[in-house]
């Protein structure tokens, strides 16, 4: 069975535009939606794994067409690469605006933000 963790560590591979941290830990995943799809080929064969229709909310660091453009990309891409999804949806948001508070701590790591003291600590 397809699951959330399965989806995020997949979305792990995907990296912002502008900013080298991947779009999980920089906090970009609003929401995901997880549904067997009844239409996928080979539903009801036994042996077949079950397939998923996938649902990504998002809201970008950056909200212009060429870093949605590259995030959709990215994000189909990626999951096409896993066999139990036949069809992924994304969904960007413009508002809430995405801020550096919703960076993960580990992000910050990824980023260098913890522990070093001469960089501003966001919280």
């Amino acid at each position: 069975m397809l699951t959330e963790s399965d989806i995020l560590l997949a979305l792990r591979d995907c990296y912002d535009p502008e900013i080298p941290c991947n779009i999980v830990d920089l906090g970009l995943i609003r929401a995901i939606m997880i549904q067997p799809d009844p239409e996928a080929p080979g539903t009801g064969v036994p042996g077949v794994p079950q397939k998923h229709r996938i649902e990504i909310t998002l809201i970008p660091t950056n909200p212009t067409e060429t870093t949605e453009a590259h995030l959709r990309a990215q994000i189909a891409n990626r999951l096409a690469g896993l066999e139990a999804v036949s069809q992924t949806t994304i969904t960007i948001l413009s508002t809430p605006p995405w801020t550096p508070q919703n960076i993960t701590p580990t992000g910050r790591r990824i980023l260098g933000l913890d522990g070093n003291p001469t960089l501003v600590q966001i919280r």
